[in-house]
């Protein structure tokens, strides 16, 4: 029993609590511009080659072994846009999304230097196109918000007998929001404009 005892200790001995049985963890930043007209929000439109090609996101990924949602963040957005890391001046971590596929995302607030946005470089292999969204135009404009529900579907051989539960029992259903706004022939919807939404809320 000592032994059992010892490994739960080493096991939760400084352990930082994730998304229980999420696999994966992926970052992305949401970069600010300052400018004349007022702050804007940078986004990219994903290559066609990619999954869910032609979509609006900001840059970001899956988080590597050892990495931190800031550290992917980062090396996230220099690689898909060629900005270096030291020109983006990190105003921390927004809250994260607990995905239904089971993986959490990770966003993190960034402000993009004059001398980062200058160096920026799509990369044609994951971006298509990138533009920008005054803060203001968000301020002014409230999605349009969507929802879908999410209903359990529980296999045949489930255990309703041994768990003392009839076949009929109430499961619990889930929905999600869906925000969306158009902006100039674009589209900013889903996870990324969540985060915006949540963005804003604190302005």
């Amino acid at each position: 029993m000592t032994g059992a005892l010892d490994a739960l200790r080493r096991r939760y001995g400084g352990h930082t609590p994730g998304l229980l049985g999420a696999a994966r963890s992926c970052a992305v930043l949401a970069p600010l511009l300052e400018t004349q007209s007022g702050p804007c929000l940078l986004f990219e439109t994903r290559a066609a080659g990619l999954r869910q090609g032609g979509e609006v996101c900001f840059p970001g990924g899956w988080m590597e072994p050892g990495e931190t949602p800031e550290d992917c963040a980062l090396r996230e957005t220099e690689e898909e846009l060629s900005i270096p890391r030291e020109e983006v001046d990190l105003l921390g971590p927004s809250d994260f999304i607990c995905n239904q596929r089971g993986f959490l995302l990770r966003p993190v607030v960034g402000v993009v230097s004059p001398a980062g946005l200058a160096r920026m470089q799509p990369s044609p292999a994951e971006v298509a196109e990138v533009f920008t969204v005054p803060l203001d135009f968000f301020r002014r404009t409230p999605p349009v918000t969507a929802r879908y529900r999410l209903i359990p579907s529980l296999p045949e051989d489930f255990p309703y007998e041994a768990a003392g539960i009839p076949r009929d029992y109430a499961w619990s259903c889930g929905a999600v929001e869906v925000p969306s706004w158009r902006y100039e022939g674009h589209v900013i919807w889903g996870m990324t404009a969540r985060i915006v939404k949540d963005l804003m809320q604190g302005l």
